[in-house]
């Protein structure tokens, strides 16, 4: 007792202090944006205030309108591929002064982020819904909720997580030092989707400036309104810490656009579809650069007959439904033990009734629009396909007050059963509000129908045996999986996010996705300089001894042997061998 109570003294005291200085505020500046010509104020002019009526045929205009109500926004140009490249020029300068940055400037950049994002929460989330369509809610939980809780993990761990990290050196290398350096790849390029704009920005730029590069972010033609005014916060904040604004770049354009960003940086980050990811990867060949693909997914919600019926109803539905379905994560399948069948559809119906779709910036509404245009008649075409094939609709939300030129923007929470695998929509992507519910009978055959699926980017797995529950998602071939929860891995900002299959490969978030942001050295040094220098052994100097090769094998056997006797005769050969006169390969020599 008298040896441990000092130390406990001493840690008692340093927890004490830790917690001290958590009560000292840090000295974080506020940035000012303007945000007066993103704010609704009601008094539309007649030119930004009619049903935008969309062109197919314009390609240098990007247009943007909101989603809830058609209402024209304005438009962004779509840049040419000389001026991407101009601009991942600017990125590339900028990041030679970045790339000397110390971290201490890093985490004071995060923190005017975080205050700002805290400090205007509702304007963040105003502007995501305005152009996708979202409820603020939806908003709250799929942008401010996952960017603060990344900037606060890269705030906490971000510096020790790219410091050089010492590995071990093996046997026949006991007299050096190994480490893994990580430095800055140099311009990193995001083509990002619409779905949570303001996150699906800061998600990239976070990772890439924390570890000292630039990048240039492509955001969606759907969302590139929002994506514009969500720049202006990253450069006020850059400028405040004294970094070159063009250190972050976001552009609008379409395909032309996006290919020469993959042309122009060092590393593409994709997130999207499948069909799109593959271009992106033929592009990204000519000039051999890495490529991180998350191209979304059709997760598995696995119900065992053990759980909490009410409770877990709730979780499901707010897995399918939040933000009207449009999550890369979103829950699409849903397999339910036959024994609470039954129940857990009559909760998840009387759940969804109760649902309702609208404006979300208009009235008190559950649900918001459909983002993109026509996507509604390709749920429907889904939700006809299970129809013909035998699948019921059991339960239907409604859709509240909406504008003539936005009807077609809205699609009403559904429930389906007596759904199977032969149904295009236990198969596809399909990005909305629908809930098939099917049954299954033991863990073996839902772990079947889970892993039925060309993709494979997340499950859900609930059971009141916590040991059942993450028996089944280890089985399930996925890259992300929540036990007796939904999503929460994403909240969890160490853990990398990814997928298999047509969900595409490599990760973002977490350390993994960090240290993808950077070139990774490896580097070995002599540990005792200059005392103990590296030398090669007289046998295999040149020109080599006639002993060479069974100097080799003395050695090999030395250092790797299993046997420790076998070991030690070895390595008294090896020295004997050093101990004897250097005899080169005399026959190798031809007298002329």
């Amino acid at each position: 007792m008298a040896f441990w109570w000092p130390l406990v003294v001493i840690a008692l005291a340093v927890a004490i202090c830790k917690f001290l200085l958590m009560l000292i505020p840090f000295n974080v500046p506020s940035i000012d944006v303007d945000a007066s010509d993103v704010l609704d104020d009601g008094n539309h002019t007649k030119e930004n205030s009619f049903i935008y009526i969309p062109s197919r045929r314009q390609t240098d205009k990007v247009q943007c309108y909101e989603p809830a109500t058609m209402k024209y926004l304005g438009y962004f140009p779509a840049l040419k591929p000389d001026e991407v490249k101009d601009r991942v020029a600017q990125a590339r300068k900028a990041q030679k002064v970045w790339a000397k940055s110390s971290f201490k400037q890093r985490r004071q950049f995060l923190r005017i982020l975080l205050k700002y994002i805290v400090e205007h929460q509702a304007l963040i989330c105003e502007v995501s819904s305005r152009d996708t369509g979202k409820t603020m809610i939806d908003a709250s939980l799929g942008e401010i909720m996952t960017t603060c809780e990344k900037i606060t993990w890269l705030l906490s761990e971000g510096e020790k997580w790219l410091k050089p990290e010492y590995r071990s050196c093996g046997r026949s290398m006991l007299h050096k030092s190994a480490k893994v350096e990580f430095h800055p790849l140099g311009v990193i390029g995001a083509i990002v989707s619409w779905n949570y704009p303001f996150h699906n920005i800061f998600n990239p730029m976070l990772a890439a400036v924390f570890s000292g590069n630039g990048i240039v972010i492509k955001v969606s033609e759907h969302a590139s309104w929002s994506g514009c005014f969500y720049l202006r916060i990253i450069q006020a904040a850059l400028s405040a810490v004294g970094a070159p604004e063009n250190l972050v770049e976001v552009i609008t354009g379409f395909a032309e656009t996006g290919e020469a960003l993959v042309s122009s940086v060092d590393k593409i980050i994709f997130v999207g579809s499948p069909g799109v990811g593959k271009m992106i990867m033929r592009n990204a060949a000519d000039t051999l650069i890495p490529v991180t693909l998350e191209l979304g997914g059709k997760d598995a919600f696995i119900v065992c007959e053990d759980v909490d019926v009410p409770h877990v109803a709730q979780v499901a539905v707010r897995g399918a439904l939040q933000s009207s379905g449009q999550n890369c994560a979103g829950a699409e399948r849903f397999y339910v033990h036959k024994d609470v069948y039954t129940p857990f559809v009559a909760e998840v119906v009387k759940i969804v009734k109760s649902v309702t779709a609208g404006p979300p910036l208009v009235g008190k509404y559950d649900m918001g629009a459909i983002c993109m245009q026509e996507h509604s008649e390709k749920l429907q075409n889904l939700v006809n396909d299970a129809l013909d094939k035998g699948a019921e609709i059991v339960g239907r939300g409604s859709v509240g007050n909406i504008g003539e030129g936005a009807v077609d923007q809205y699609f009403p929470p559904t429930v389906l059963v007596n759904v199977n695998h032969t149904m295009k929509l236990m198969q596809e992507e399909a990005f909305g509000p629908i809930m098939p519910i099917m049954k299954f009978s033991t863990d073996e055959e839902a772990v079947k129908l889970a892993n039925d699926s060309k993709y494979g980017l997340g499950c859900a797995v609930f059971s009141g045996s916590q040991r059942r529950a993450r028996n089944i998602a280890s089985q399930v071939h996925c890259g992300v999986a929540a036990v007796n929860d939904f999503a929460s891995n994403y909240m969890c900002q160490s853990l990398p996010f990814g997928g298999v299959k047509d969900s595409g490969f490599a990760r973002f978030a977490g350390i993994e996705g960090l240290r993808a942001c950077c070139l990774v050295k490896s580097v070995v040094e002599d540990r005792w300089w200059p005392l103990v220098k590296t030398k090669i052994p007289k046998p295999i100097q040149y020109p080599i001894s006639e002993n060479a090769f069974e100097f080799q094998e003395s050695l090999v056997e030395a250092l790797y042997g299993l046997n420790i006797w076998d070991r030690l005769r070895a390595l008294l050969d090896v020295l004997k061998t050093l101990s004897e006169p250097n005899a080169s390969k005399n026959h190798r020599k031809k007298s002329h």
